[in-house]
């Protein structure tokens, strides 16, 4: 069962990077002045982008939980930081979602890119491009942060799939901005 779910998040990581990758190409696009794609997927999206931001970091959060609790993986400091980044984005979408706040999402959007950050750093360590430093062989004894305990299709890691849900809830909250500033000009056009 351990092997299934941990199969199960690999697959769901693999279909987030496939809409993460469609969602930087849009992001280029538009900045290039194509911005036909990027309102296609406005108007798709349009009033549940916080309540993908939510699928997206409840899914990753009950992840990490499964990884530590029931699969007994130690989580390293590096994981823990992670985590920081990713805990309070499961309630406050949530919360947002629920109230239709979509201005309040630009404030959110500070710990998805804090925790990317972590992610590559983390991915980098794993991955032996740099050295790992001291403090995750002591957080995590005997394992220290440079331990694949996952390592699907060849590539899908415990921060591979955290970067993939921190990179997809960039997008879903810069999605849910963009949003409310429409929504804010639509107010102040019809006043």
């Amino acid at each position: 069962m351990t092997h299934d779910t941990i199969v199960t998040l690999a697959v769901l990581g693999v279909i987030g990077q496939v809409l993460g990758a469609l969602l930087i190409l849009v992001g280029l696009a538009a900045l290039f002045g194509m911005r036909g794609p990027l309102r296609a997927i406005q108007q798709a999206l349009w009033g549940y982008e916080l309540w993908a931001a939510f699928i997206v970091a409840a899914i990753a959060t009950g992840g990490s939980l499964f990884f530590s609790e029931i699969a007994h993986f130690v989580p390293c400091e590096l994981c823990w930081y992670q985590r920081i980044c990713m805990y309070p984005l499961s309630i406050l979408t949530l919360f947002l979602a629920a109230h239709g706040d979509h201005r309040a999402a630009r404030y959110l959007l500070a710990l998805p890119v804090v925790g990317s950050g972590v992610s590559i750093y983390h991915l980098l360590i794993e991955n032996k491009v740099i050295s790992e430093p001291a403090q995750c062989l002591i957080s995590a004894p005997g394992t220290g942060c440079g331990t694949k305990w996952i390592n699907e299709f060849g590539y899908m890691t415990i921060p591979t799939l955290a970067l993939t849900a921190f990179v997809l809830l960039i997008g879903f909250l810069g999605l849910a901005t963009a949003g409310g500033d429409h929504e804010v000009a639509t107010l102040a056009a019809d006043a």
